[in-house]
């Protein structure tokens, strides 16, 4: 339950009641905690978009302004809310967070040959494979141009090095794709490098912007980690369970990129040999007419609880790690988060 921060009341939202309708309550309310931090966060984009060469602007406003919930910088703005810093250099840390996540999806989008994210168009589906990845190369540097300004060579080398983890772990998953082998343990490592350590790397960064204790630290590092997994965990989910309406893109992404998740995992060890058989057809296939075969087959293994029980887990250790930071409002927000995240829909 989120407190009321002085001066700007918050209106509170039972998740007892109606899940979704609270958990979107819950995620405007925590950003209306730092709204002016978001104001300077938009400004600055607006300003690092700039460029004499028009097709930069044109694609960078395009995925830059394609909706999305801009958790990565929420968690940089929250954490260093938490530990009392506000104002423009959160707002800057916030930015490289983003210019990082949007990099990575611009990449990610000619690697998948996406024709869609978030319901619109993709940069490679409109401009092409090659004006996306130099794109892309642009908005990583400009991340670095912003990380130099924060003047800190700690948070700069954390970064770096957070960059180089996530490629990594996007290599590692393009490596694995139709090995139906993988277990739950390769595919942890795989999550926690592309996915989570995104979410780490807002939590640590900020924190050390904030000049936190080596503990504070520790924790707000460990709690981003936690829910970044936990995060990843439920996209996967909702990859077998979700509504295109909800989600702004088709179920069954990951079958037709050939990507296992743990839903699938699980019911690969887990289920009959018969929905196991189904299960390798399809991904060998890769056809999307055979996904509704897989989505019941993870179904009966019990693939869905499996992973929802993880993503619980995960979410339970991040709460925990949070716990060791300062008790505020804004501490309360990064539970509230965690919350939401078990509760959405896309």
């Amino acid at each position: 339950m989120l407190r009321a921060q002085v001066g700007k009341p918050v209106a509170v939202a039972e998740l007892q009641q109606d899940r979704q309708v609270a958990s979107e309550v819950s995620l405007a309310d925590v950003r209306a905690l730092v709204a002016d931090e978001f104001e300077l966060v938009g400004q600055e984009i607006k300003h690092q978009i700039n460029s004499h060469v028009p097709l930069v602007e044109t694609i960078s406003s395009h995925i830059v302004g394609g909706g999305g919930k801009r958790l990565r910088p929420l968690l940089v703005l929250l954490t260093a809310r938490c530990l009392g810093l506000g104002g423009r250099l959160p707002a800057k840390l916030a930015v490289v967070i983003e210019f990082l996540h949007t990099a990575t999806l611009l990449h990610d989008d000619v690697v998948d040959i996406s024709p869609t994210r978030r319901g619109r168009e993709t940069a490679f589906f409109r401009w092409g494979g090659a004006a996306s990845v130099l794109v892309g190369d642009v908005l990583f540097s400009r991340a670095f141009d912003l990380m130099i300004e924060l003047e800190s060579f700690e948070i700069l080398r954390q970064l770096s090095r957070a960059t180089t983890k996530i490629s990594e772990g996007e290599v590692a998953q393009l490596a694995a794709i139709g090995n139906m082998s993988q277990d739950q343990s390769a595919y942890m490592e795989v999550i926690s490098a592309k996915t989570a350590s995104l979410f780490e790397i807002s939590t640590s960064t900020a924190s050390i912007l904030a000049c936190g204790t080596p503990e504070v630290v520790s924790s707000a590092r460990q709690f981003g980690l936690n829910f970044g997994i936990s995060y990843q965990l439920i996209d996967d989910l909702l990859d077998y369970q979700g509504h295109v309406s909800r989600m702004g893109k088709e179920p069954g992404n990951d079958l037709l990129e050939g990507k296992l998740t743990a839903p699938v995992i699980h019911a690969l060890a887990n289920g009959s040999k018969c929905d196991a058989e189904t299960i390798r057809s399809a991904f060998s296939k890769r056809n999307p007419g055979l996904f509704t075969r897989v989505q019941e087959a993870v179904q009966r293994s019990g693939g869905l609880e499996y992973t929802h029980d993880q993503a619980k887990r995960y979410s339970q250790k991040a709460i925990d790690y949070a716990m060791a930071l300062p008790d505020n409002t804004f501490r309360d927000a990064l539970v509230a988060l965690v919350e939401f995240n078990l509760t959405r829909h896309g």
